[in-house]
Order: C-alpha cells, then sequence, then structure tokens
C-alpha cells in the first residue's frame, strides 16, 4: 500500500498517542515522530509481535486512562497469556461504522434480517456483528454458537436473510438444513463468513447447500475485531477500510516489502486507535495486494482472500505444506468433498502424513481409487506421499467456531 503526505501525518499521530501508554512509551522512549519525514523511516520501526501483547498483559497496551475505557476484548489465549484489548467509545463507535460499511458493501440494507452465530463474550465475534447490523438499522437475531435446532427453527420462524458464521458453522448449518429437508423454509439470502481461511470447494458447497451469495469478512481481536475489510459483489479480493488503519504486506522471513501482487504476510498500524493503539502490528496472516480498481467502483484498496497464516506452516520430508495448498490440490479432484484432516506422526524414525477426505462414493473399488488419485496427486503438488484414506460424508468433525484441519503430532 502506498503510502500518502497525509497518511505519513496520520501515522505521525498515532505514534504520538500509542506513545501515552507504557507499552510503546517504552518502546519508542528513543523515536522523535518530527523526524518520521518519510515512508522510509517508518519502515525503520520495529514490528509490534503477538508476544509483545502478551507481554503487556493485563492493560499495559491502555493509551488512555482506565476512565475512558469501555469496554476490553481478548484472544482466546488457548496458547498462554491471552492478550487483553482496551476500547473507548470512540473505538466502539469507529467498529461499528465499519462493520455497517461492511454489510453495504455486501448489498445488506435496513430491510434484511441478520442471523449471528459467531460467539459473544470476551471474544469480538458477535457482539461486532451486532454492533454493524444495528448501526445499519437491520433486525437483528444475536443466537450465538451452538444450539443448531433452534438456530434453524428461528431462521424459519424469523425469515432470516443473512447469516454470519465461521465458515465451518456454515457448513454445518448447511448440511443440517439439507438434512432436515427444510431449505425450503429458509429465507436466506447472503451469508458473511470469517474467522477462518476456507477453500473455493467448501465455498461451493456453502453457496449451493444454502442459495446465498458469500462475503469475506476480515478482522482480528487486535485490530478492532471483523468488519475491517470484506468483499464486494465482484468476490475479487477484499476491500480494506484504509481511513481507519495503514497495511504493508512484507517477507514473513525477512521483515522487508514483498513487490505488489507477490504474496506476503499482512502487517497494520492502527490509525485511529484509541484505546490499544498498535504500530506495525505483524498478523501472520498471508495474503497479496490486488493493484488496480475493483469493478464495483470503491475507492478502498483490496487484499486477495487469505491464503493461511505464516505460522501455520509445517514442513514434512523437506515439502512446506499450508491448508490452502492442501484445498488446491483436493478442489482439482472429482469426488473429493471440502473436508478432509491431516495427520502428521514421527514413527519408527520417519515423518508419516494421512490424508483423510469425505466422499460421496459408495462403491469400495471406486473409494480405494480415488485414494489413489489423491495419492498420485498430493505426491506431485506438495512433494509428499500421503497415507490417503476416504470416509463417508459427515465423518470427520464439524465445528461450531474454527475448525483445525491439519494436526502436528510429532513435538
Amino acid at each position: 500500500m502506498i503510502m500518502t503526505e497525509n497518511m505519513l501525518r496520520q501515522i505521525r499521530k498515532a505514534i504520538e498517542h500509542a506513545m501515552n501508554g507504557a507499552f510503546y512509551r517504552q518502546r519508542f522512549q528513543d523515536i522523535d515522530t518530527e523526524k518520521l519525514r518519510s515512508p522510509e523511516d517508518f519502515y525503520r520501526l520495529p514490528f509490534t509481535e503477538k508476544a509483545d501483547l502478551r507481554d503487556a498483559y493485563p492493560l499495559g497496551l491502555a493509551a488512555v486512562p482506565d476512565e475512558r475505557i469501555v469496554r476490553i476484548h481478548s484472544s482466546s489465549g488457548t496458547t498462554g497469556t491471552p492478550v487483553i484489548i482496551p476500547y473507548t467509545q470512540k473505538d466502539v463507535d469507529d467498529w461499528a461504522l465499519m462493520f455497517q460499511r461492511c454489510y453495504e458493501t455486501a448489498g445488506i440494507t435496513a430491510k434484511d434480517r441478520i442471523h449471528i452465530t459467531p460467539g459473544y463474550g470476551l471474544w469480538t465475534a458477535g457482539i461486532g456483528f451486532q454492533l454493524g447490523a444495528e448501526r445499519l438499522g437491520a433486525m437483528t437475531v444475536p443466537m450465538g454458537p451452538g444450539n443448531t435446532d433452534k438456530q434453524i427453527k428461528m431462521m424459519m420462524d424469523l425469515r432470516s436473510t443473512v447469516l454470519t458464521a465461521t465458515s465451518s458453522y456454515a457448513l454445518l448449518l448447511a448440511e443440517e438444513i439439507e438434512k432436515r429437508g427444510v431449505r425450503d423454509k429458509i429465507r436466506l439470502k447472503k451469508g458473511v463468513i470469517g474467522s477462518e481461511r476456507w477453500g473455493e470447494k467448501m465455498r461451493k458447497r456453502i453457496a449451493e447447500e444454502l442459495g446465498v451469495e458469500l462475503y469475506d469478512i476480515y478482522g482480528l481481536t487486535e485490530i478492532y475485531g471483523p468488519g475491517i475489510g470484506i468483499s464486494c459483489d465482484h468476490a475479487c479480493g477484499m476491500h480494506m477500510w484504509t481511513d481507519f488503519l495503514f497495511y504493508e504486506i512484507i517477507d514473513p522471513k525477512t521483515g522487508e516489502h514483498v513487490p505488489e501482487g507477490e504474496v506476503g504476510e499482512l502487517v497494520i498500524t492502527t490509525l485511529q486507535k484509541e484505546g490499544a493503539p498498535l504500530i506495525r502490528y505483524r498478523t501472520h496472516d498471508l495474503t497479496r495486494e490486488l493493484a488496480g480498481s475493483c469493478p464495483c467502483g470503491s475507492g478502498f484498496p483490496r487484499i486477495d482472500t487469505l491464503i493461511g497464516r505464516s505460522d501455520d506452516m509445517v514442513k514434512v520430508k523437506g515439502a512446506i505444506i499450508y491448508p490452502s495448498r492442501v484445498e488446491e490440490v483436493l478442489a482439482e479432484i472429482d469426488g473429493v468433498s471440502s473436508e478432509y484432516q491431516v495427520m502428521i506422526d514421527h514413527m519408527n524414525g520417519r515423518d508419516i502424513l494421512r490424508l483423510f477426505f469425505e466422499t460421496g462414493i459408495a462403491d469400495k473399488t471406486e473409494r480405494r481409487d480415488l485414494e489413489k488419485t489423491v495419492k498420485a496427486q498430493f505426491k506431485e503438488k506438495v512433494g509428499v506421499l500421503p497415507v490417503t484414506m476416504s470416509v463417508d460424508m459427515g465423518e470427520l468433525p464439524r465445528s461450531e467456531k474454527k475448525s483445525t484441519r491439519i494436526f502436528d503430532n510429532r513435538y
């Protein structure tokens, strides 16, 4: 993303504000913002990592007095100390504005009825979807996750027109609606899906089984939450709200910027955040910047649909594997469904990769042939010979939140 003079002024102001908090005051104690006169000066500043945010627990990131904090949100903390993100009222209002913009970009209006399945509480998802819907003026159905029976009943009785969900839960709901034979009673027209990457095969299944148009929404707890970017009707990347943030795309190994169009790691600097401003925050999400203007006419720049995370990468027998690469291989093979799991173990002195995939094929001979095809294609395109195992449709676990698809059991 090109940094304009106005953007540089906003960044200087954001850094000055961030230094009101203990974390950045210590980190930038030798920084004179007046000397940040060019993009190159800014790019010499250190990155902020998630580990830094954990070290600032509980409120070391706060750049405002406690009495101005109206809410906190937090990461799950499943891998260690949670990250606490404080919000001022302006932060909450700005987030709602961005989310309203997301809904409008997806063609959602006040006449829609928005069915919200992501979780509430410390997690940012559910309440973010609700804030935007209420600001838009749409009827909001704040279900939260789980209780699929009630979800489907409320969809039918309240005639919900928009589903918001993780891709995993959207698929689960689609399968249940089909299984119960109630699709003709469902009035969904659009789905706003986020929280995890999902492959093209999964996207097509959800769209076809629910009969909806799908939109990718982007966000993370550290940067407001979901709602900082979304795809439009043309489905050619996600528009990012660059009046609230500045983004860079870097080589995850070197930290240097990659050329436009090349895949790298997304780095975000907040421009207007008061409670917990972040400077050069490494998201670890992998994407690329898309050149040119979008056919929808929006002036906001676009990044591509996420292909994974730099920390999701696993290495097996010298081959680097991302979930997106597995999905690409399976997407090209007829008879293979969208759902899969990869299990990696170290046995008898060598690494073993087992690939489980769902199929609707019942004939045993045909399934054995399909397993051989998947094995050969995976070896050719990924570089590892897997043990392939086909399972029936619906046999692999479904999740109400994010789904884990690659399990590395070697460590």
